[in-house]
């Protein structure tokens, strides 16, 4: 009986063994298959990366051999022959371009420029809001002033409380003083605004609160503030800078007035003194002659 057992025993264990076998050689291509997949897609990721890590520095190598040109127009020509390998790439050739076009007083084509760059298909949202933001402090388009900026001030947009500001600046600019306060008090507790920027929204309603008046100081200035789209206003970035100059009363000028009047008595006295003081030594000298 132990014997005839043990018989059947490896009769099923043999029986087992084949169809393990059986199995194996049914299946072994898919297996190796996918131990073949998995390597060469892994070999292929690697390669992909290290082909973009080689794009990305030949692409920062040649940047940096351009912004060493020491002449303006050398680096324009030469960033616009660089080929960018992403559509951020191109959009930070916009910027770079744009920067030195500018320096060269030609704020509307550095302005093109970015709003050119800003229509890639594929661009990243926060590279297309920066392009547009920009351009818009570049060079405002009167027109689509208050429509791009009022999608670029969309909550959860990365430039939203930039774009704010500037929608608070347009309406000081036109003349709505109590919308641009309204607008400048939110940015105080916004929390998408800086520090910086929460406490340069609070100096302007603290200066317009008080009847300041915004000058903007920017060399390229415009004559008539009606030709300019933000007015007498601008942000403090690359389209100029903001002076706070509160209004000077008459009473305050007829102070000034009386105060130099005292200071320019107060410098006559003391010549007055001079000449007091010679006519008191001269006769004293006379009686030393007569001796």
């Amino acid at each position: 009986m132990a014997n005839t057992d043990s018989f059947i025993d490896e009769v099923n264990e043999e029986v087992r063994r084949d169809r393990l076998f059986a199995f194996f050689r049914k299946w072994a291509w898919l297996a190796i298959l996918v131990v073949a997949l998995v390597v060469g897609g892994a070999a292929w990721f690697e390669y992909q990366r290290t082909q973009r890590t080689a794009a990305a520095q030949a692409f920062g190598d040649s940047l940096i051999a351009t912004l060493e040109q020491a002449e303006p127009e050398a680096r324009v020509s030469a960033l616009e022959a660089i080929t960018p390998p992403t559509p951020e790439g191109a959009v930070l050739l916009a910027l770079l371009a744009a920067g030195e076009v500018a320096e060269a007083d030609d704020r509307e084509a550095a302005a093109a420029r970015l709003r050119e760059a800003a229509e890639g298909a594929e661009l990243a949202p926060r590279y297309r809001d920066l392009a547009l933001l920009k351009a818009h402090l570049l060079h405002p388009e009167p027109d689509q002033a208050r429509l791009v900026l009022g999608a670029l001030a969309e909550p959860g947009a990365p430039y939203s409380a930039l774009a704010e500001e500037q929608l608070a600046l347009l309406d000081i600019a036109e003349g709505d003083l109590e919308a641009g306060v309204d607008r400048l008090r939110r940015l105080q507790t916004a929390a998408s605004a800086t520090p910086g920027l929460q406490q340069r929204a609070e100096q302007l309603v603290v200066a317009l609160e008080s009847g300041a008046a915004l000058v903007d100081t920017s060399p390229d200035a415009v004559d008539n503030p009606q030709d300019d789209p933000q007015g007498a206003v601008a942000p403090e970035s690359d389209a100029g800078a903001l002076d706070l100059l509160p209004p000077v009363s008459e009473g305050a000028a007829e102070d000034r007035s009386d105060a130099e009047d005292s200071s320019d008595a107060e410098d006559a006295s003391p010549t007055a003194g001079e000449d007091d003081a010679a006519d008191t030594t001269e006769p004293a000298a006379e009686p030393a002659a007569e001796e």
